[in-house]
This record gives C-alpha cells, sequence and structure tokens, in this order.
C-alpha cells in the first residue's frame, strides 16, 4: 500500500485534459479508419479484467464517448470470449484469475490478437510479482502490444489496438 501511496505522491493523480478541438476526433476517426481499411469487417474485442484496480478500465470506457465512438464504427466489445478477434487484457494476472486468462485465450478464435493494457499489464506495475499475482499478461498468455501508461489515456489505447491488428495482418 504504501508504494501506491508514494506513486501518487510522486505523479499525482493523472487525468487527461480535456480534448482541443476536432484534431483528437480526426486523428481517432483516421485510426478507426485504418482499422477497419486492414479488417474490411467489424473488429470485436472481449476485456479481461485480470485483477486490475480499474484505472484502465475508465480509460477503455472512454472509448465509448462522443470523441472516440469506437462502437460507430464498427469497433464492438462482446461478452464471450468465442466471439472475438482480440483479447484487451487488464491488471497484473492475480493467482486466482490465471486459469482464467489462460481459458479464455484458448476460446478465442484464431487468428487471436492480444493487447496488454497499463503498466501492471506490461509487467505487474506497482503491484509486481509475489504471491498474489503473476506478474504482467505476457507471464501467463502470448502478448503482441504492450499499451505502456497509468493508466493510459484512451488515444494509446486506440494506438495499441491499431498497432495490434496492423501486426496480425502483416502491415
Amino acid at each position: 500500500m504504501w508504494k501506491v501511496i508514494k506513486q501518487i505522491a510522486r505523479g499525482g493523480m493523472p487525468t487527461e485534459p480535456p480534448p482541443a478541438g476536432d484534431a483528437l476526433r480526426e486523428e481517432t476517426q483516421q485510426i478507426q479508419g485504418e482499422l477497419l481499411t486492414i479488417l474490411g469487417q467489424a473488429l470485436t474485442i472481449r476485456q479481461v479484467d485480470a485483477g486490475s484496480c480499474n484505472g484502465c478500465e475508465l480509460e477503455i470506457h472512454a472509448l465509448a464517448n462522443p470523441y472516440y465512438n469506437i462502437e460507430g464504427l464498427g469497433i464492438k466489445f462482446v461478452a464471450s470470449p468465442r466471439h472475438a478477434d482480440m483479447l484487451l487484457v487488464t491488471g497484473p494476472v492475480s493467482r486466482n484469475m490465471e486459469v482464467a486468462l489462460r481459458r479464455t485465450y484458448d476460446a478465442t478464435p484464431e487468428p487471436k490478437l492480444v493487447v496488454a493494457v497499463g503498466d501492471c499489464g506490461r509487467d505487474g506495475g506497482i503491484f509486481g510479482e509475489g504471491y498474489a499475482t503473476c506478474g504482467g499478461v505476457a507471464q501467463v498468455i502470448p502478448v503482441d502490444v504492450v499499451v505502456p501508461g497509468c493508466p493510459p489515456a484512451p488515444i494509446e489505447i486506440l494506438r495499441g489496438i491499431l498497432t495490434a491488428v496492423q501486426r496480425g495482418r502483416g502491415g
């Protein structure tokens, strides 16, 4: 707990500044357009919380707001990994979620893409690896792209999704 308090004292409570004009919307639409051009169809994502503090989930939920509007261009979140093209995984993988994450990965059809979101998804973040956590997502399942940040901004998550799709399609 002291690690968390010290991190907050050093860096403060990070928040995303309000969007400046239409630049953010244009960049978001450009990324979405590239995604749909590569895919030629909708992209379905299964989001998995493997033990996070929910900071990354708040930023993922922001992708549905009017500035990012990812659902408006065919990028959808699904409830079942069997219907997903991509897994978006947050948090250090808790020991209790390790088997569930592996099963979710196995249930996702090929070709499957995995994006680890946040510093915790990358390497365990401030929680690290210990008796309660396995560390980062890559300790449990293969990861295609990591989006660093604590938490990363929604535009960075969108860029990570685009990068994963480009790599997955050989782009």
